[in-house]
């Protein structure tokens, strides 16, 4: 079996969820080739798991203070090349395309008659799951930004319908550490994050980013540029997560039992619903600025206990390998079998 994988690179929680696959498919036979859009090419990082792996321009959104700029958004886009990349981009050596919210391997998938299977977080929102925020543009946008034959959707939950687990592979938590906290809030300026940080000097705050604060920090307020190796480290010491309220960070920290607190993006209907999911299992506290008051409150919470979700990319590798593709809803009763949650979610 040969594979086209098609991943989103706007933001990083789509390529997580790739490494996990593309860890259990070099355990088989099946021949795979990554291609990736949304971002420029010198701008991936750490991408040795993808061996020679593709890059298109697609589409993606452009964010500006906190939320969508969509003014901005529509003049990148509208001068994308994506109608000439569909185009061009020959699927004629491939037996499937799997895809995680990519446009051009989806549209490419479409028009050439191979069959495409969606593994994305978007692809839960098909589903009655907590949604908030959500307009006819958005509905718009989930059923047409990236097509597919058959839709695997993952959440922290399965609602009670026929949803995978999230990916997750995270280093072993080595102690959480109550105060030491975690922060990745990359739409966020680097000045209003040491802005929001700096009234609480008996915490040590270790900030990932694309940009240094202009102000010189003072001494618990620890930045770094973005280091994938760094940033497991800390993920496992830290007592909790402030984060936006991208899926894959926050499954992250619910895997390991760390506290969280996001601010949702604005403006990005599926991080709004993130909210909704988190609020509705208590698995989260969120806000709409970065407001000190919240994060003093937040920091003297308890953390949840960890909850260990199993082993997805393997067994949806063998899932694969069996072929019956349209038939999903057993590989997803087993996988939530596996998983003990936490009481106030049986409800």
């Amino acid at each position: 079996m040969k594979i086209l994988y098609g991943v989103q690179g706007t933001g990083n929680g789509h390529i997580s969820r790739a490494r996990v696959m593309a860890k259990a498919l070099s355990k088989t036979d099946i021949e795979v080739d990554f291609l990736f859009s949304g971002r420029a090419k010198d701008e991936y990082f750490d991408m040795q798991c993808f061996g020679d792996y593709q890059v298109r321009t697609g589409m993606s959104f452009i964010t500006e203070d906190g939320r969508v700029s969509i003014g901005k958004t529509i003049k990148r886009n509208i001068t994308s090349p994506i109608v000439s990349e569909v185009r061009q981009l020959d699927l004629s050596g491939y037996d499937l395309v799997l895809n995680d919210f990519e446009p051009v391997s989806a549209w490419a998938a479409k028009k050439q008659g191979v069959t495409a299977i969606a593994i994305s977080h978007q692809a839960s929102l098909q589903y009655s799951v907590p949604k908030q925020g959500m307009s006819w543009f958005d509905e718009l946008l989930l059923n047409n930004f990236a097509p597919a034959d058959i839709k695997l959707g993952c959440h922290w939950h399965h609602f009670g319908f026929a949803i995978l687990p999230p990916f997750v592979e995270v280093e072993p938590s080595c102690g959480a550490h109550s105060h030491q906290i975690l922060v990745y809030l990359p739409f966020e300026s680097a000045d209003a994050i040491a802005a929001f940080l700096r009234p609480f000097p008996d915490y040590q705050f270790f900030v990932y980013h694309g940009n240094k604060p202009k102000q010189s920090l003072p001494d618990h307020i620890n930045w770094f540029s973005f280091d994938r190796c760094g940033f497991k480290q800390h993920m496992s010491q830290c007592g909790g997560v402030i984060g936006n309220a991208g899926f894959e960070l926050a499954s992250e920290a619910m895997t390991l039992g760390k506290k969280l607190l996001v601010k949702p993006l604005q403006g990005q209907f599926e991080q709004s619903s993130n909210v909704a999911a988190l609020e509705l299992l208590a698995a989260g506290q969120s806000m709409d600025s970065l407001d000190s008051k919240m994060l003093a409150r937040w920091l003297k919470g308890a953390s949840p206990k960890p909850i260990a979700y199993p082993q997805v990319g393997d067994a949806l590798v063998g899932w694969l390998l069996q072929g019956n593709w349209h038939q999903h809803q057993a590989l997803c009763h087993d996988l939530w079998s596996q998983v003990d949650l936490p009481d106030n979610w049986r409800k």
